[in-house]
């Protein structure tokens, strides 16, 4: 008895699948994170608000208002921000082709 399945290909149901016979699945990727201009940036970003939290300091008169909590906070959001830039960039990468092709 042969069945087809949802792609429209003969089902095998001896149990041994024929992994010879196929081409070998291969696909592409999205460059690596240290090739991509997201990632200089996000690098950029977090030594600016490090910078800025170190530059603005009490004076006298003056309160700090752009205290180290406040930068890591920031930092923190830079990097969820930059992790789901790549999830994003990652998830629908793949470009699926056959070796025989």
């Amino acid at each position: 008895m042969s069945m087809e399945n949802p792609l429209g290909n003969p089902a095998h149901h001896s149990g041994a699948d024929p992994v010879g016979h196929r081409p070998r699945r291969l696909s592409t990727e999205t460059k690596s994170a240290l090739k991509t201009t997201e990632f200089f940036i996000y690098l950029a970003s977090v030594v600016a608000v490090l910078i800025a939290s170190m530059v603005v300091g009490t004076e006298e008169g003056h309160t700090d208002y752009f205290r180290a909590d406040k930068a890591w906070l920031y930092i923190v959001i830079l990097t969820v921000g930059y992790m789901i830039s790549r999830g994003l960039a990652k998830s629908g990468s793949r470009d699926p082709y056959d070796e025989s092709h």
